[in-house]
């Protein structure tokens, strides 16, 4: 499973530069993800295979998705004695989750509900496309129960960071406000090949969304933290001024308990809930 193996636009020279090289930790990452027995895994990067090999002897299924041409087909000769190894050839930012987890041909007739059955995700991201990999995660969340994946240690801090803290931010608020977020454990340089500058966490999401809880709707609320979060370093008054009227921003804040001076990264999602219902009271969201 390699680094930098899942954006067609990133530059040639970081695909494949850090593989897995420690077999106790590539068992330690697949074993945080649970029974696998009757479940199937998304993998993302597989790079040459250390953690798609032991996915092979323990998922029902395994849906590798890789970037690179080269690797894409040596795991194809190599799994293909697999008939539970399905290798595809792409990018994980631009594959069509819907046709791979969705409904099939035949299962959308009347009266016939289609409910996805929960996979497992995996993946060693990339450090630089991190972000963007695990917001689309989450904008599939449906199709996922458990999300374990590998990324630099500072990504790691701040998906999990908790409100008040300087990490906390718009990818924390998105993940948390999907999945039960854990810091499960750090690897070192030397765990890779070659190893990377930096330090890697693994970090385990239990989906768990928080939509319904909150009473928002789920794109006007994403949409507010991101005008929130807009400039970190402004006030919440001065980020959603922008949008909203001043007279009606500052009843709102109010209805809500929440201080006009503070900044976004201070308010638990709750507390963001509450003044998006305030601000939204008898409007159309």
């Amino acid at each position: 499973m390699a680094k930098g193996l899942t954006t067609s636009t990133a530059p040639k020279p970081k695909l494949g530069q850090h593989f897995l090289a420690s077999q106790p930790a590539g068992q330690r990452i697949v074993e945080a993800l649970g029974d696998l027995s009757a479940a199937t895994v998304l993998e993302i990067g597989p790079g040459r295979g250390a953690l798609t090999t032991l996915l092979a002897a323990r998922a029902r299924r395994v849906i590798a998705v890789e970037l690179d041409r080269v690797l894409a087909a040596q795991l194809r000769m190599k799994f293909a004695i697999y008939p539970n190894v399905e290798i595809i050839e792409g990018d994980i930012l631009k594959i069509e989750l819907n046709t791979v987890f969705g409904p099939k041909p035949g299962m959308t007739r009347p009266g016939l509900n289609f409910t996805p059955e929960p996979a497992h995700v995996i993946g060693n991201l990339p450090y630089y496309i991190t972000s963007d990999i695990l917001l689309r995660l989450l904008e599939y969340h449906r199709y996922f129960s458990t999300v374990v994946i590998m990324v630099q240690k500072e990504v790691a801090d701040r998906v999990a960071a908790s409100p008040g803290t300087r990490d906390y931010g718009l990818l924390s608020a998105t993940a948390q406000l999907y999945a039960r977020v854990e810091k499960l454990f750090t690897l070192p340089p030397g765990a890779f090949a070659p190893p990377p500058k930096v330090h890697s966490s693994v970090v385990r999401l239990t989906i768990e969304p928080r939509i319904e809880a909150l009473q928002v709707p789920e794109a006007g609320f994403i949409s507010f933290l991101k005008l929130s979060f807009g400039q970190k370093r402004k006030t919440l008054w001065n980020n959603l001024k922008t949008q909203y009227p001043q007279k009606i921003l500052k009843e709102a804040l109010a209805q809500s308990g929440v201080k006009p001076t503070v900044r976004a990264e201070a308010l638990p999602l709750a507390k963001s809930a509450a003044l998006y219902r305030a601000l939204h009271d008898g409007k159309l969201v």
